[in-house]
């Protein structure tokens, strides 16, 4: 007969002496790094920790778990005949704090009630104990003012209002010169205030005063302050908090006691030495109030040399066994040292960089850990120009930031004045409304982009990432009056043409003015232009230097560029690119070619549309020349013309104002009419989801093989000339395996006439773009007549979501982002569980039907840290990004791969 065993009831609360640092998830940080410490045998003031999982059952029933109450007693039991002392009592006093302590730091944004068992009775008991009556009464108020605002939802203001009139009263200005009888009668004025305000009096059993808190702690994890945080830095709503129950030790108990932060290397540039702050007779929460100046840490070795000597041996001890920066909290009651918290600590991006090579040089970490020390985005902050953050400024506005950096210049509206004003030594901000395609060379002859409308997707936004142009976008409280060649900022001023502003890309905040600009030592780093090991070679330098080689070294992921010219086909080298993974030809039938695509796609006749292409080819086959001998020996993916039609029409509202314009002068207007009917008949709804990428090509003949023409014989002349070209030729928007198949002829068909021509054998490899669900669903088929995949994951984004990507941003993410909707936009991080899907359904069944499939990304998500994670984890060969963030995808590629190592270890 089998015996019935009852399941093993679930521990709610662990002494110090039992957790340890591993234990976040149910110990929360705080509880994780005091038992951790305690463990050490370093100096904690003793306590318990009840965990997360208590949390969560009081969070769903509403009740707390029935064990709960007696595991407390009998911890709190301990407790006391450790100290020697019972919680509350009349002559000697336990008094202890409860502190919120969740596994991710919420700083400020969850509760603590510090000084818990003080009442009428105890705090006599105190002030004989402490021989300090002052001290006694000060803490009994805070108690009252803190348990009254944090446990019983009086208003804090109405606290400090009676405070201010006791300082008021007094005829003094800081809390520490009021004297105990004054104390006295603000703790008898608090309690008033809680009786009046809560409908209670304030409790005088300490038993309750603890009770009450921990339930205050646990409800505080669902306030709005804590939930909003937590959707901005995209913790999960489920982890619950740990609640720490700590004997109290003073600060404030005369001047041979004190408080203070320490960390062991300075958290902004990473530089070791004694960093912190100390200050004498206070408590913890007067350094945070800033009631008093602090004195550098330093300074304590004067005055109480014994506890500074200890405090840096622990620092150094916490050091070695976290193998990290450490954040440390301290009291000192009356010269004994005693440590409060310890976690590894928040520090600047190029402090992260120095750090981890320090430590791997110090022998504490190697180079994999390392690598998961520093993150792409730190990388980007390194990289961006920025303000003097000490200068002084007049900000007018603040929009989107769209692509990081600094930029100052004058205020030009159109963009032929921003390349004439710039060809004359003008530096100038690009300002429109928004941008489109025919502002491109105002755009690069810009410092920088603003504009009053769009998203992170934006025009604007990509094509100023893909520069590395500084970008703000939709700043809505700017009037941008284009014809006036003015805008109008909040405040009526008017910013004229001409007028100097200033734009941040890495806040979306617009200036008045010249603000100073900082340069980037890592951009002359990755340019070439400072070598690490040079005398002058920037310290910092040299530590990213040193992580990129660790990343390249343990990337399998390669990474490539999106560059439509030899120019940014250089940068990107420069940048470590191993290829161009887009070329966007679009891009290059802008400005004086544009009328010639103008012509070919009215045409009317045969011979009006054959005279186009061949005006079109020598142009294009120069613009391979030189992209396929600045990546000489490397890929080159060349997509051919994607853009929606209407890129390259006349606007038509424009074009039908000329011709009423000129119908009403009876001026003659043969041609803009034929025009105005020529683009009424192609004129497109949706145009994103019109006639554009294969499906153009499919229906204007010629199109794509005059394309592929200028592809193969750029790479006929120079191999010609003893290059190495490796062109891939990309087809766009392909929705079902027929239409890649007839293109694919078609080209065969071109790439065998020119080898015939040249007496070259040429190897050029045709894929296609996944970009549309229907291709990401019918993948296996359409391998077999593509050699690669590169995923388009803005267009997969937007059709999968059905999201027009130029207007939602603008509309309604900025809601979803609050609501938690979204953790982050779509369009930046790549959504794993929808896009995700497909990409990784699409990539297994591409290979199993070509086992030798080359799998890449192209959209803005090659460049995402966390997005770059992912195609990693999905198998992708290569991921392609702007020039700018190809250092970003290197690193982060190489801390994917060392993370994956780590997880297949364990």
């Amino acid at each position: 007969m089998s015996e019935n065993k009852e399941p093993h009831a679930p521990k709610f609360v662990y002494d110090f002496t039992e957790g340890n640092k591993d234990l976040k998830d149910l110990l929360g940080g705080k509880g994780a790094n005091l038992a951790e410490m305690t463990n050490l045998g370093l100096p904690v003031p003793p306590g318990f920790t009840i965990t997360t999982e208590a949390c969560k059952v009081y969070l769903e029933s509403g009740e707390e778990p029935a064990a709960l109450r007696d595991e407390v007693s009998a911890h709190l039991d301990a407790l006391e005949r450790k100290m020697g002392k019972k919680l509350g009592q009349a002559d000697n006093p336990l008094l202890v704090s409860v502190r919120s302590g969740a596994k991710f730091s919420m700083p400020g944004m969850m509760d603590t009630v510090l000084n818990i068992g003080l009442s009428d009775a105890s705090v006599r008991g105190l002030a004989e104990q402490a021989g300090d009556e002052r001290f006694a009464w000060d803490s009994y108020r805070r108690l009252i003012q803190m348990f009254g605002k944090t446990v019983l939802g009086v208003d804090g203001d109405l606290f400090e209002e009676a405070l201010d009139k006791a300082k008021a009263a007094k005829k003094v200005t800081v809390d520490t010169d009021l004297e105990a009888a004054d104390l006295k009668k603000l703790v008898t004025t608090f309690k008033k205030i809680v009786k009046k305000e809560a409908g209670r009096e304030f409790p005088q059993d300490p038993r309750e005063q603890m009770d009450l808190a921990i339930k205050a702690v646990f409800d505080s994890w669902n306030g709005d302050r804590a939930k909003l945080y937590r959707r901005q830095e995209r913790i999960p709503h489920d982890l619950g908090t740990a609640v720490n129950v700590c004997s109290m030790v003073f600060g404030n108990l005369g001047p041979d006691s004190g408080t203070g932060v320490a960390f062991t290397r300075d958290p902004a540039s990473g530089h070791q030495g004694v960093y912190g702050d100390y200050l004498q007779n206070a408590q913890g929460e007067d350094v945070v109030a800033g009631i008093r100046n602090t004195v550098p840490l330093a300074e304590l070795e004067r005055i109480d040399k014994k506890s500074y000597d200890q405090l840096m041996r622990i620092m150094e001890t916490l050091e070695n066994h976290y193998k990290d920066l450490c954040d440390i909290e301290f009291t000192i009651e009356r010269g004994r040292l005693w440590m409060l918290q310890t976690r590894v600590g928040k520090r600047t991006a190029g402090a992260a960089f120095r750090i981890a090579t320090q430590l791997v040089d110090q022998g504490l970490i190697d180079e994999t850990e390392a690598l998961q020390r520093v993150t792409g985005a730190q990388l980007a902050q390194l990289m961006f120009p920025r303000f003097d953050e000490d200068a002084k400024v007049e900000q007018v506005a603040r929009g989107i930031a769209a692509s990081p950096g600094a930029a100052v210049g004058k205020a030009v509206f159109d963009s032929y004045t921003a390349v004439k004003w710039s060809r004359s030594g003008e530096k100038v901000i690009l300002v429109r409304r928004e941008t489109n395609p025919d502002d491109l060379d105002g755009m690069i002859a810009a410092e920088g982009i603003l504009t009053s409308r769009g998203g992170k997707t934006s025009h604007a936004a990509v094509v100023a990432r893909g520069m590395g142009k500084t970008c703000v976008c939709g700043a809505e409280e700017l009037e941008v009056d284009t014809k006036r060649r003015r805008m109008t900022v909040p405040g009526g001023h008017v910013v004229e043409e001409g007028d100097v502003i200033s734009i941040d890309g890495s806040t979306g905040k617009v200036y008045l003015g010249e603000v100073p600009v900082v340069p980037s030592p890592v951009v002359e780093y990755f340019e070439g232009r400072m070598h690490p090991g040079a005398d002058d070679a920037d310290e910092l330098v040299e530590a990213v230097h040193r992580m990129m080689a660790f990343a390249d070294r343990k990337r399998r992921l390669r990474v490539r560029a999106n560059a439509d010219n030899a120019e940014d086909a250089l940068r990107a080298r420069r940048f470590g690119a191993q290829g161009i993974g887009l070329c966007r030809t679009e891009h290059m039938f802008l400005g004086d070619r544009r009328e010639l695509v103008e012509r070919l796609i009215l045409a009317d006749t045969e011979d009006e549309r054959e005279a186009s292409l061949k005006a079109l080819l020598p142009l294009q086959k120069q613009d391979f020349v030189e992209l396929f001998e600045a990546m000489d020996g490397l890929p080159v993916t060349i997509r051919l013309l994607d853009p929606p039609l209407h890129e390259f029409l006349p606007d038509i509202t424009e074009l039908s104002v000329r011709v009423a314009l000129a119908e009403s002068r009876q001026e003659p207007h043969e041609n803009e009419l034929r025009l105005l009917q020529a683009v009424h008949r192609l004129h497109e709804q949706n145009p994103m989801l019109g006639l554009r990428g294969v499906r153009l090509g499919l229906v204007i003949p010629g199109l794509f093989t005059m394309q592929v023409r200028a592809i193969a014989e750029a790479a006929a002349e120079r191999k010609a000339a003893k290059g190495d070209p490796r062109a891939e030729i990309m087809i766009p928007l392909v929705g079902t395996v027929q239409e890649l198949e007839i293109v694919r002829e078609e080209a065969d068909q071109v790439v065998a006439e020119v080898e015939a021509a040249t007496g070259t054998k040429l190897k050029l490899a045709i894929g296609t773009m996944i970009e549309l669900p229907r291709a990401a669903l019918t993948a296996g088929e359409i391998a077999e007549a593509a050699e690669f995949f590169s995923f388009g994951t803005n267009d997969l984004t937007q059709t999968v979501w059905g999201f027009s990507r130029d207007d939602v941003e603008a509309s309604f993410f900025t809601a979803y982002l609050e609501k938690g909707i979204f953790g982050v936009s779509p369009f930046e991080t790549i959504d794993k569980d929808g896009v995700g899907s497909l990409v990784k359904s699409a990539a297994e069944a591409g290979r199993r039907t070509r086992p030798d499939l080359k799998l890449g990304v192209c959209g803005e998500h090659g460049g995402d840290p966390e997005s770059v994670h992912f195609f990693h984890e999905a198998g992708l060969d290569y991921v392609s990004c702007s020039p700018f963030r190809i250092p970003v995808a290197r690193l982060e590629a190489g801390r994917a791969a060392t993370q994956s190592a780590g997880s297949d270890h364990r």
